[in-house]
């Protein structure tokens, strides 16, 4: 027999099937939106029908957007000769926040994981090659996160890349500012030395 009533039942089962939401982290959000005004919740629900409604995919890079063309696309100063290919638009918005990059991006929305059953079928892969075939683009920057799905998309990248006039690089990785080479692991301390550069 379930403790909760009916109606809070079905609210902490939908909540549940948020990535990194157990049931007990569901049930306090459940317990927080019950006690919150009707206002309130009444402005949450409308923000998550306004999100569903209103986020689509930019028409040229994927990101999300509420226009035709994110932000970035539609501004006329970008260089899009360079395009940074990245996994996910949170990637994208964490680029944006150093304020370092002025080029271009392609969002792949995922990265390979066979197990999970996605392939390169499932990543906009064939739209980046026809956005290179389309427009001069000088170098592609590849983005992907440092663990084993992310670099099997880099690596796969760089091969459909092999045959166009494109330089290809990939972000550096390794140790963090203010880190202590004696604290760090041994992958990426290994990675820092494969991209040291020269000073």
């Amino acid at each position: 027999m379930s403790k909760y009533a009916p109606p809070i039942e079905r609210l902490i089962k939908e909540l549940a099937r948020f990535p990194g939401i157990g049931e007990k982290t569901a049930a306090r959000l459940a317990n927080f939106i019950l006690h919150e005004s009707l206002a309130d919740a009444r402005r949450l629900a409308e923000s998550i029908m306004e999100v569903k409604e209103r986020i689509h995919l930019c028409r040229t890079c994927f990101n999300l957007t509420e226009e035709d063309f994110c932000a970035v696309c539609a501004d006329p100063v970008r260089d899009r000769d360079v395009i940074c290919v990245v996994q996910d638009p949170d990637a994208l918005i964490a680029i944006e926040t150093t304020g370092e990059f002025r080029g271009v991006y392609h969002v792949l929305h995922g990265a390979l994981a066979p197990l999970d059953g996605i392939g390169p079928d499932d990543l906009h892969l064939q739209e980046l090659l026809s956005r290179i075939d389309r427009q001069t683009v000088r170098e592609v920057i590849i983005a992907t996160n440092p663990d084993v799905q992310g670099e099997s998309t880099a690596l796969l990248i760089n091969k459909i890349l092999q045959h166009k006039n494109v330089d290809i690089s990939r972000i550096a990785m390794g140790v963090p500012m203010g880190g202590d080479l004696k604290y760090t692991d041994r992958m990426t301390l290994g990675k820092a030395l494969e991209f040291r550069r020269g000073m």
